[in-house]
């Protein structure tokens, strides 16, 4: 091993971890590349085939004797470009919908089932969204009742949880500390902030009411 070998490899063999590191890397990044290519040569053959499907139709719609040759040369073209496609699709590993194969069959946009997913989305969101709304009413509800007939019970929930709100918000902060002393407490923040506001707008209305 001459000296720059040597070198490369100081530090009791850190340099060559580093460097299978960087070749699973590669590696990754090459498996990638793979699957993009695949997918690429299938559409390829697929606009290939479309193409071949094309010419057959011109040919056979004006069929004749003279054509009965390059309509044999052309389904033959369309056999060996079908049998390309179908090894070509064994690399791909896609998972497609059968719903969107059936709008296609039904000569409709694939789009819509896009567009058909995402107004599920909002319609169960949308349920979900009253669900919480009929629990936060419920809840205001019961506390008003709760404040009429028990006040000082009340009063004594509501410094402790604020004192519990006030006690996860330190946690967090503590948590979420970085390696370089920084804090990062603007995602917890918004997570206990609701129950911090809604404590201070219940006082204000204790003290209106009062």
């Amino acid at each position: 091993m001459d000296s720059a070998q040597n070198a490369a490899a100081g530090n009791n063999g850190v340099v060559n971890a580093q460097g299978n590191n960087n070749n699973s890397t590669n590696n990754e990044g090459a498996t990638s590349d793979d699957a993009k290519q695949n997918l690429s040569d299938v559409t390829n053959s697929i606009e290939k085939t479309l193409g071949l499907l094309h010419q057959l139709y011109l040919t056979v719609s004006s069929f004749n004797v003279a054509s009965q040759l390059p309509l044999l040369q052309r389904i033959n073209s369309l056999v060996t470009e079908l049998d390309n496609m179908m090894k070509l699709s064994g690399k791909c590993n896609i998972q497609v919908p059968m719903e969107i194969l059936n709008l296609i069959d039904d000569g409709k946009n694939p789009d819509d089932f896009t567009k058909d997913v995402l107004n599920s989305c909002i319609a169960k969101n949308q349920i979900t969204k009253g669900k919480t709304d009929a629990f936060k009413s419920l809840r205001k509800h019961m506390l008003e009742e709760l404040d009429e007939a028990f006040p000082s019970e009340v009063d004594a929930y509501r410094d402790i949880r604020a004192s519990s709100a006030a006690e996860m918000k330190r946690l967090a902060q503590a948590q979420s500390a970085l390696p370089n002393g920084d804090v990062k407490v603007k995602d917890t923040s918004i997570a206990i902030e609701p129950y911090i506001c809604r404590g201070k707008i219940e006082e204000e209305k204790e003290q209106e009411e009062k």
